[in-house]
């Protein structure tokens, strides 16, 4: 989570607090208005809490799949190096018995 991310969630907070207040501030006033202004305040909160938690949810799976297509590209040239050893002692082979056989047919 960066810094930004936390400022911006707090940006929320305040402004719903700033913008409820005044809202409620221009009828009567009314005990009513703390618990109107607080859970305004709440509901805020708990909104930027489920942005930076899907956010963060959203950069794990991102880093998973990153260390996944890592270890399959890792996979894929591990088995390229291989199939292209055995390619090489199987032409090494097929040279050898060419040879022999333009040897023995010379003969």
């Amino acid at each position: 989570m960066e810094t930004r991310d936390i400022i911006f969630s707090v940006v929320m907070v305040v402004s719903s607090f700033v913008l409820t207040y005044e809202w409620l501030g221009r009828f009567t006033y009314s005990s009513a208005n703390t618990l109107i202004i607080l859970s305004a305040m709440v509901m805020v909160g708990a909104l930027a809490a489920m942005i930076l938690s899907v956010d963060m949810r959203l950069r794990k799976i991102d880093n998973m799949l990153e260390a996944k297509e890592r270890s399959l590209r890792i996979n894929v040239q591990s088995v390229e190096n291989n199939l292209d050893s055995r390619i090489n002692e199987v032409i090494g082979r097929m040279d050898d018995m060419m040879a022999s056989l333009d040897r023995t047919r010379y003969r």
